[in-house]
């Protein structure tokens, strides 16, 4: 994930350019298109095998020219965010990718995730590891992986609404207990986003990919957007896919876009336990949890009135 810091009831809380109850899918409404979970892994996988994805390493470019190729590949509205930040201590050029799906529609959703990994495994048991990179596996690949397998589905089958996506540079270059440094991207974006783009609501997908998936129930995502979580816990139950029933909050990029004023949902497993360590790889990762997640969030949005 990007970095989330769990502060138990501490929450605080794109830019496009072009904007302008009973059963799940009612009558005409074809219902979600299918998610391929394995296709969705080897995405995670990809992004993996560049390298880690810290900004300023040769490894972050040629991730992030892979990432617009891929959604260059279903939509023709991808753009390129640059800005510059203090990323690991170090100054940086960093850059947000944005994709837009049927621009003409009025009503959109914002689907998120971050694509930057940790500049050095912290929390890692072994302290000679503390200094090397994070694979980043499930924090940052797990996201994005889904959000790129679900962007093949909305260009194959058109949604009730409108879908940006946005994957999010620097979130993961922070220090503990100095929230400034963290959510680098989210924090551009949400600084210049336009007054004219609001979403009904924002989804960001954080450290999706755990083989022992277990959600966290987010303080400030119950209370910014509380029918958005209503509905997620239904189809969540459905799915069977665990939630933790008791609220923590999170600092996560989910945080700038509540301070925007848009209703934002953090769908993350904050129980990783391989969180910021060497051993955050693709093994400790599922294509069965990627695959409920991707089919939650497609019912979210091919749900929509």
């Amino acid at each position: 994930m990007v970095r989330a810091q769990i502060l138990r009831w501490g929450a605080a809380a794109v830019i496009f350019t072009a904007l302008p109850g009973v059963s799940c899918f009612g009558t005409g409404n074809p219902g979600p298109p299918k998610f391929d979970r394995d296709h969705a892994f080897g995405y995670l996988e990809r992004q993996v095998s560049f390298g880690p994805r810290v900004p300023g390493t040769e490894a972050h470019e040629k991730t992030a020219d892979w990432l617009v190729s891929v959604l260059r590949d279903y939509t023709s509205q991808v753009t390129v965010q640059p800005f510059n930040g203090t990323f690991g201590g170090t100054e940086a050029s960093m850059k947000n990718i944005l994709a837009s799906f049927y621009p003409g529609t009025m009503k959109r959703v914002l689907l998120c995730a971050h694509w930057d990994s940790r500049h050095h495994a912290d929390r890692d048991p072994d302290p000679a590891h503390h200094d090397m990179p994070v694979p980043g596996a499930n924090d940052g690949a797990s996201g994005v992986a889904v959000l790129l397998e679900i962007a093949g589905c909305l260009a194959g089958q058109e949604p009730p609404v409108g879908v940006d996506i946005v994957l999010f540079d620097g979130e993961d270059g922070g220090r503990y207990r100095d929230d400034a440094s963290w959510l680098l991207g989210s924090r551009h974006f949400a600084s210049v986003m336009p007054q004219n783009f609001r979403p009904e609501y924002a989804l960001l997908l954080d450290m999706v990919g755990d083989s022992d998936l277990v959600l966290s129930s987010d303080f400030s995502s119950i209370k910014s957007a509380p029918r958005v979580w209503e509905r997620i816990v239904r189809h969540c139950k459905a799915l069977h896919i665990p939630i933790d029933s008791e609220p923590v909050g999170i600092l996560d990029d989910h945080v700038p876009l509540i301070g925007r004023g848009i209703p934002s949902v953090d769908i993350i497993d904050f129980t990783y336990l391989f969180w910021h360590t060497v051993s955050d790889t693709p093994d400790k990762c599922s294509p069965e949890s990627l695959g409920k997640i991707g089919e939650l969030v497609l019912r979210l949005l091919y749900e929509e009135r």
